[in-house]
């Protein structure tokens, strides 16, 4: 009797298993494409269009044609009210669910990709840090890319944990507990990014990547950002404007659809939707907020003239010389 009950209460997970398996719809298997090339992305170019996602046959629409571009190298912040579908972007983004539209990346368009190529090729630090049973090596590189440890210690350097991983007692070959609940919020946030650092590609996705770590770790966070992923396309989902201020445009969500896309300090002189969201944080914040994004406007146009001035000056040298000749 002891033994008939045991086994008919382990089949209950068994008959659970089956269930969920009969209810999970399978992601589409698409054949790869020969003409994609090998170092695809290497630009980093990004496209939405005509973007409508739901996640339910029966649910409204998330997303409602959703369209614009992102050069490469350009860093956007996406922000918007509880709802708006600033999620839903990152989720269109990994093709989680599927959705009507294109999403071109350097020219390919993703919807007829495999998933796992996709995927890949685009990094993601997100808001709540996901670790993974296992080695500290096997998740800065879970699919075992690269053999030499050099790699992985740099990239360990540039967020300053080596120092900590050096004194754990098997190094690159310490166990991480389920959830990595043997290293601390700001660590395990580092460990993500060092993975990103690792993987090299020219997409980066950050949701929030800093609301849940101390100031200290934030500014490392921020700082290694602009200096290690100066030439990526970067995304940033924004529950806090203070983080994307400083992008170069921003993308303004309501209601599932685009309502402003510009760069900030042009949204702020325009009135609109992103000026509502940084009165609304109070005199002071919305003060700094605007100064920041002021500062930044006149130092990315001093930038701008000062590398048409080079062009215009290297031209003018090289006219100079061939007329001598």
């Amino acid at each position: 009797m002891r033994q008939w009950s045991e086994c008919e209460n382990k089949m209950v997970s068994t008959e659970r298993m089956i269930e969920f398996i009969s209810d999970i719809d399978i992601e589409p298997q698409r054949d790869s494409d020969s003409s994609l090339p090998k170092d695809w992305p290497s630009f980093g170019r990004l496209e939405f269009k005509n973007v409508n996602l739901k996640y339910k046959d029966t649910d409204p629409l998330i997303l409602k044609n959703i369209s614009f571009s992102v050069a490469s190298g350009e860093k956007i912040g996406i922000v918007g009210r509880t709802g708006a579908g600033k999620s839903s972007i990152l989720t269109s983004l990994f093709q989680l669910y599927p959705f009507d539209g294109s999403i071109i990346i350097d020219g390919m368009d993703t919807t007829k990709m495999p998933l796992s190529v996709v995927r890949s090729n685009i990094s993601i630090i997100p808001q709540e840090p996901m670790l993974f049973s296992g080695t500290m090596r096997k998740n800065l590189d879970p699919f075992g890319d690269y053999d030499k440890d050099e790699i992985i210690w740099d990239a360990l350097e540039q967020v300053e944990l080596k120092a900590t991983v050096q004194k754990l007692s098997s190094g690159l070959d310490t166990p991480v507990t389920s959830s990595g609940s043997n290293f601390s919020v700001g660590e395990k946030q580092l460990i993500c990014l060092a993975r990103a650092l690792i993987r090299r590609n020219k997409i980066l996705v950050l949701d929030e990547a800093t609301a849940n770590v101390d100031p200290y770790t934030d500014s490392l966070i921020q700082k290694t950002i602009r200096n290690k992923f100066s030439k990526c396309t970067i995304l940033t989902i924004a529950h806090r404007l203070n983080t994307v201020m400083d992008s170069d445009k921003i993308l303004v969500m309501k209601n599932g659809e685009v309502s402003e896309f510009d760069d900030p300090y042009s949204l702020l002189n325009n009135g609109g939707l992103l000026r509502d969201l940084i009165l609304s944080t109070g005199e002071t914040m919305s003060k700094k907020l605007e100064l920041v994004a002021e500062e930044n406007f006149n130092r990315k146009n001093i930038s701008e003239k000062k590398k048409t001035s080079e062009a215009v000056e290297k031209q003018v040298i090289e006219h100079t010389e061939w007329t001598l000749l």
